[in-house]
């Protein structure tokens, strides 16, 4: 089964400009440019998917063909990179819209709020604004999902759901106690030791040494994720976390309180970025919401092993908007 949907599903990669930072765009599906496909079979909706800190768009491809599968290959499943976690390769062209090329570029867009408007500006300029969107966020990448909606509340968002979301108390939770130090006071030590590990290592070794953690894992990926051992890249999801720490502290409930119909939560029982208890507190103050706790024993990095079952709890979800469409 595996087998047939890597060889069926089509996965189409690209790079693109995007306020200024290089991007990383998987796109699953037959269609590749939502702007400019004027037929009757354009689809209505996209799926869109902002990943965790790193933002390796890569690595969340098996999850996003499993999705599309379930969701009868009606609708585009796209996936993007987090502004300077994705550098393009050598020979790869680097595409830029016209929209793009006259926009600013975002200030500060390695750190959380430069994030946010990164990935407003690729749906500013890479679809359409009539088309219905399902966000799906993780991580870090649900926070982000509820920013946007607060930023620009009338983005035709159909449904958003936050996968483990790291949206409050990041720094007081049992990694981020860890995390803190490690990304606030010992930052430039971090880049130090990746740039003088990987900066001179060849790419053939490099390229090597992901194959191996990818097979250890059991993580299938036809996109090379070179950027896992680039100093640059590394630098940038350190400068992220770091913000993270800082600046993710109170949960915005006036925000979920705004959009609480179409928000579903998925909390993790073992999840040490965001613990039982924030589950508790939020389905306390928040009785009526969607809000979940995984009962699969799901970790926090699902991208890893559980790429079927966490799209086959969305797919269910949106079965009823889906049949509208």
């Amino acid at each position: 089964m595996d087998s047939e949907l890597k060889e069926e599903i089509p996965v189409h990669e690209e790079f693109i400009l995007c306020g200024g930072a290089e991007t990383q765009v998987l796109k699953c599906g037959p269609w590749t440019d939502l702007f400019y496909d004027q037929s009757v079979k354009r689809p209505k909706l996209l799926i869109f998917i902002i990943p965790g800190n790193p933002g390796f768009s890569a690595f969340y491809v098996p999850f996003a063909k499993a999705l599309y599968s379930l969701t009868n290959r009606r609708f585009p499943v796209w996936t993007i990179s987090h502004a300077g976690h994705a550098l393009a390769p050598k020979d790869k062209k680097i595409l830029k819209t016209s929209e793009d090329s006259n926009a600013q570029e975002i200030k500060d867009i390695y750190g959380l709020n430069g994030q946010i408007e990164h990935k407003l500006a690729f749906l500013r300029t890479h679809v359409p604004k009539d088309m219905k969107l399902v966000l799906i966020g993780h991580s870090i990448g649900s926070y982000f999902t509820l920013q946007m909606l607060k930023r620009v509340p009338d983005l035709p968002v159909i449904r958003a759901f936050l996968l483990f979301p790291t949206i409050e108390r990041m720094s007081e939770s049992p990694n981020g106690r860890i995390a803190t130090p490690l990304l606030c006071w010992f930052r430039y030590v971090l880049y130090a030791t990746g740039y003088l590990l990987f900066k001179p290592c060849p790419e053939k070794i490099k390229s090597f040494l992901i194959r191996r953690v990818l097979q250890v894992i059991n993580l299938e990926n036809e996109f090379s994720p070179l950027n896992v051992l680039e100093p640059f890249c590394l630098a940038n999801a350190a400068y992220l976390g770091g913000q993270e720490m800082m600046e993710v502290v109170k949960r915005d409930d006036e925000v979920i309180k705004e959009h609480l119909c179409k928000l579903t939560f998925y909390y993790g029982t073992t999840d040490s970025w965001c613990p039982k208890e924030y589950y508790e507190d939020i389905k306390k103050d928040f009785p009526e919401g969607d809000i979940r706790l995984c009962e699969k024993n799901i970790p926090h990095a699902f991208i890893i092993r559980f790429n079927q079952e966490m799209a086959g709890m969305v797919a269910d979800s949106l079965k009823d908007d889906l049949s509208k469409m």
